[in-house]
């Protein structure tokens, strides 16, 4: 496990998707609000990743 009991991000995978995939604490926080972060990286998809 990585920090904060997040598994490490694998190669090849987006750092910021892995980490707002497996950290709840940041949507949580939101409060059933939009994650601005992440629609505007689903926009610019994944600054160069690209999941198959």
């Amino acid at each position: 496990m990585g920090l904060f009991g997040i598994p490490p991000c694998p190669k090849k995978q987006c750092p910021q998707c892995w980490q707002h995939a497996y950290d709840g604490s940041i949507h949580r926080a939101l409060k059933g609000k939009d994650c601005e972060p992440c629609l505007n990286h689903m926009v610019t998809k994944c600054n160069g990743f690209y999941r198959k």
